[in-house]
């Protein structure tokens, strides 16, 4: 079977983790697919989301361990496949498009990584999500540690990492970071809603915003402020906003044939 399935639903592109045996568990053949998508959904002016789900029972219960044992039996560390991985969740965290984590059934470890990548998340109530890595003796390769910190806060985070507990995704409809919890049955309508209020804001000013809001986050504030003031120059005239300024200044003339 193909590692992942793309479906181009209008403006979205749904990208579904398609190793359903394995709880879409991650291996080279499958974050080969993602990174090519990355690439192909950002240079497609037809595409303004990319959604990336799960298909059977899970959305992504982390990286494979039988390729992890088939690499060390070859005397290879994991860590140059995990490297692969991490450049690839630092492509989609770094995309001037829209992405958004469509989460069911399990979200661990590099699941949960690549959610954490992801600028949305919705996920159904039922979710189990945590970062799971020390329940293997494992610890994080693919942004864990960086990212879970600044979208559950410090206090969660660390539980999570350093406990390996799994949690419902209701324990985290406090913390900001999924943006929408709601019924398995519900799920699709609900993350097809929200990609397309993604869709509908689309233009090269959001783009430049996205990549403002990459390229700011953990730097100083002075030196984010500049950055904000730069992208805001670059902005003006590349996007035409004062034409748009115009239009939306332009006086209403109504006429009694407009009052009839």
């Amino acid at each position: 079977m193909e590692p992942l399935l793309v479906e181009q639903r209008g403006t979205v592109r749904w990208l579904l983790l398609n190793r359903p045996e394995r709880r879409n568990a991650l291996d080279i053949t499958l974050i080969e697919a993602l990174d090519k998508q990355i690439t192909s959904a950002e240079a497609d002016p037809g595409t303004a989301v990319i959604a990336v789900a799960g298909r059977g029972p899970s959305f992504c219960a982390g990286g494979d361990f039988h390729q992890f044992l088939e690499l060390h039996e070859r005397g290879d560390n994991p860590v140059d496949f995990l490297a692969d991985v991490s450049a690839c969740f630092s492509r989609i965290a770094a995309s001037p498009k829209p992405w958004v984590a469509v989460l069911h059934g399990h979200a661990i470890a590099g699941g949960l990584e690549l959610a954490l990548a992801c600028d949305v998340v919705v996920a159904a109530d039922t979710t189990l999500i945590g970062d799971g890595h020390l329940n293997r003796r494992l610890v994080p390769a693919g942004g864990s540690s960086v990212r879970l910190p600044g979208a559950v806060g410090r206090g969660l985070s660390r539980w999570l990492l350093l406990t390996g507990e799994l949690l419902p995704a209701t324990a985290f409809e406090n913390t900001g970071w999924i943006r929408a919890i709601v019924s398995e049955a519900d799920l699709d309508a609900t993350a097809t809603r929200i990609c397309h209020q993604l869709a509908d804001r689309s233009s090269p000013a959001q783009q430049r915003l996205k990549t403002l809001l990459h390229r700011i986050d953990g730097i100083a504030p002075e030196q984010a402020l500049r950055e904000e003031l730069a992208t805001f120059a670059d902005n003006w005239s590349a996007s035409s906003v004062a034409d748009a300024l115009r239009a939306f200044l332009a006086p209403h003339t109504t006429t009694k044939a407009d009052d009839k």
